[in-house]
């Protein structure tokens, strides 16, 4: 086949290879984007590592609760001193891990804890199973007068898609939000964080604190050699694919 009659199978090649390259720019980018994940959650296991160990502080000042955030303070360890509102206790849908088999399925328990200043923490104590949501199932589970809670700030739990919208009116709730379970109780002076109790021992045994989840998972390097092994796969096939072409078209 003449140069000329070859050109038409080398224009050929343009469609494919421009296919290839736009393929290949989207892979190589979340190979990447995983590295830069990767990257991040080193960075957040290491501040959570750093603030949930040691001595525990104080929580943020009310004076601040407007301008708290979350990268600030989230995962710090504290101790407060205060009075459980529990006429106001809120048990919120949740799952816990099993010693053995499928997770538990039960509640958060959150109280507010009224602080000396007339302030109120909302304190997450723990998890009970299904069975012990009623307060009357697991007497002396609520301490009466001043008690001291250490644990770990935590952020409002976020919402997605899949949460069950909160039924205040038959206290039904499914996220473990401070702001939305204060105003249903007609709360004020609220902290914008909650606090996980640790697993300090309750009265009776319930509810069980401690419960924060702090090993993250991290497979983010894992996700970007399958990226950047299949953008290498793509460079193969359509290196050989090519291959053909062009040998095709000189031995015509």
């Amino acid at each position: 086949m003449t140069h000329a009659a070859a050109l038409p199978r080398l224009r050929a090649l343009i469609a494919p290879a421009i296919a290839t390259l736009v393929a290949l720019a989207i892979l190589v980018t979340l190979g990447t984007w995983q590295l830069q994940r990767k990257a991040w959650k080193e960075g957040l296991i290491a501040q959570i590592e750093a603030r949930s160990h040691g001595e525990p502080g104080s929580i943020q000042r009310e004076a601040q609760w407007s301008s708290w955030r979350a990268s600030d303070d989230e995962f710090r360890r504290v101790r407060l001193t205060g009075t459980f509102l529990n006429q106001f206790e809120t048990p919120v849908y949740g799952l816990a891990p099993a010693q053995r088999g499928s997770p538990l399925q039960g509640f958060y328990l959150m109280t507010p804890l009224r602080l000396a200043d007339g302030a109120i923490v909302m304190i997450n104590r723990g998890f009970v199973p299904t069975e012990l949501r009623d307060p009357k199932a697991r007497p002396n589970s609520q301490p009466q007068g001043e008690v001291s809670v250490t644990g770990l700030v935590r952020a409002p739990e976020a919402r997605n898609t899949f949460t069950p919208a909160d039924d205040p009116a038959k206290n039904s709730w499914f996220t473990r939000d401070p702001e939305a379970i204060a105003k249903a109780h007609g709360l004020t002076r609220v902290a914008p964080f909650l606090i996980d109790a640790d697993a300090t021992s309750n009265p009776g045994g319930w509810p069980k604190g401690g419960q924060t989840r702090l090993d993250l998972p991290n497979d983010h390097l894992q996700y970007a050699f399958t990226w950047f092994g299949i953008a290498l796969t793509l460079i193969g096939v359509f290196g050989v694919f090519a291959w053909r072409r062009i040998k095709g078209a000189q031995g015509s």
